[in-house]
């Protein structure tokens, strides 16, 4: 893609979290960087003072003045076709781009280490940013949220060698990319409203890795390895815990709100680690990051530092407050797999209290198509507050309601609650572990949660 004679970079959905990371970055190239979201946020408002033009309607007058021979439109799938301003670029002849195409692009002039999975790339390629970047190995990271570490979802040196991105298999954009190493963290069935069944979404990430570069390497779970490694010129590395693959956690105890243990590895072992981070899955995950930063070199002094001081990302089990007596943490789960993952994190850390959880499920497809899943998932809290389904790009789907996928909840506390009902249902609650979980605008109520909880 030739950028020179490009002045003014438009992106039609600049709000998402991996579309303001590009954002960011052409604005760091000395790009006019305009955009559009349909609501503002505490991020859109962070692009604004950093230099960023936002429009919160599809109105045209802006876009009217643009120069299309100097303008490229970046834009993301999730905005839903018949939006006024993708009309206006492609009748008049923009030039055009995924936000995937235009990672795909940038990332090829690197050494690529991509993060895939349908749970856990954010945290992982967050970790992994942050082992190699405090190790002094140069790089460039697009990360899939705003890491606490950074204080920004985009990572830039000069002398960059290497590119740090999630692989996202939403709408199959990972297939843009061409990774010299690729983790894939798991394959539980999700986006089927992409792909329609759990095999075609396999097939999918079948298809990640025969973009692999070839001498490159996949790191994934032995579980996995029958399906993915189907290659003879990549290198096939396992990993995971107390078990049999290749690097594997070991030893693994709970102290001060930490997870303490071993990694074995091909040529030795790493004792006494810790993560800064709370929850066994994250423990998991932070064995690919050490797969990774073993290849690379990277020393275990500097491995052991990061590893412990790594604060994690925003709305990834983001603990919000915690005064001894009540607790506030706040998740990005929305799917089964990974509200299990988080209320057995909860259940460890404080295993005498009792957990309440406000929980929005996020697209009627999701909803539908793991109903039974969400009722045992969310049967394992001691009180639930279900809100009403976040839409996302998605129509309703008859019959598909939050108060139907309450019915299939067995636990005696449970309710459907208003979201401009929420804070005046939450102050008549007893309150020890309070949760919030959900993929949609649940995050609106962090901050007016965490003054009301701190005040009690």
């Amino acid at each position: 893609m030739e950028m020179n004679n490009i002045h003014t970079v438009y992106f039609v959905g600049v709000g998402g979290i991996g579309m303001s990371a590009l954002a960011r970055y052409f604005l760091t190239q000395d790009k006019a960087v305009w955009g559009y979201d349909k609501t503002p946020s505490a991020l859109t408002n962070r692009l604004e003072e950093e230099g960023i033009k936002i429009w919160f309607d599809a109105d045209l007058t802006e876009i009217e003045k643009l120069d299309k021979n100097s303008t490229l439109v970046v834009y993301t799938p999730a905005v839903k076709t018949g939006n006024a301003q993708l009309d206006y670029f492609e009748s008049n002849g923009f030039r055009m781009f995924k936000r995937s195409q235009v990672l795909g692009l940038i990332s090829s002039a690197y050494k690529t280490l991509a993060v895939a999975g349908t749970h856990g790339k954010t945290t992982t390629s967050c970790l992994l940013a942050h082992v190699l970047n405090d190790s002094a190995v140069a790089i460039n990271a697009f990360l899939g949220g705003i890491s606490r570490d950074f204080d920004s979802n985009l990572v830039l040196n000069d002398d960059a060698r290497y590119f740090v991105t999630e692989a996202d298999e939403y709408d199959r954009s990972f297939l843009q990319l061409s990774p010299d190493i690729a983790i894939i963290t798991s394959l539980d069935a999700d986006h089927l409203d992409i792909y329609g069944t759990p095999d075609e979404m396999i097939k999918n990430y079948q298809d990640f890795v025969r973009k692999i570069k070839p001498g490159g390497t996949l790191i994934t779970k032995l579980a996995f390895a029958p399906v993915l490694s189907f290659r003879d010129d990549i290198q096939v590395i396992t990993y995971g815990l107390e078990g049999d693959e290749e690097y594997t956690a070991h030893q693994i105890e709970v102290k001060d709100a930490k997870y303490h243990f071993d990694v074995i590895t091909p040529e030795g072992s790493y004792t006494d680690l810790s993560l800064g981070l709370p929850g066994r899955h994250n423990v998991d995950n932070a064995v690919s990051v050490i797969a990774i930063a073993h290849l690379l070199g990277v020393k275990e002094e500097s491995l052991k530092a990061s590893l412990n001081s790594f604060r994690g990302v925003q709305r990834r089990f983001d603990v919000q407050f915690n005064d001894g007596e009540k607790v506030y943490i706040d998740d990005y789960a929305h799917h089964p797999s990974e509200i299990n993952a988080c209320v057995k994190s909860v259940r460890e850390l404080f295993p005498n209290k009792k957990l309440t959880a406000i929980f929005q499920p996020h697209l009627y497809s999701r909803t539908r198509d793991f109903a039974d899943e969400f009722a045992e998932s969310l049967s394992q809290v001691d009180e639930l507050i279900l809100l009403d389904i976040y839409p996302a790009r998605e129509l309703p789907i008859e019959g598909v309601t939050s108060r139907n996928l309450l019915k299939n909840i067995t636990i005696k506390n449970k309710e459907v609650c208003l979201k401009e009902q929420l804070m005046d249902t939450l102050k008549n609650k007893e309150i020890e572990v309070l949760l919030t979980i959900g993929a949609g605008d649940i995050d609106r109520f962090v901050q007016p949660i965490k003054t009301w909880i701190s005040n009690e």
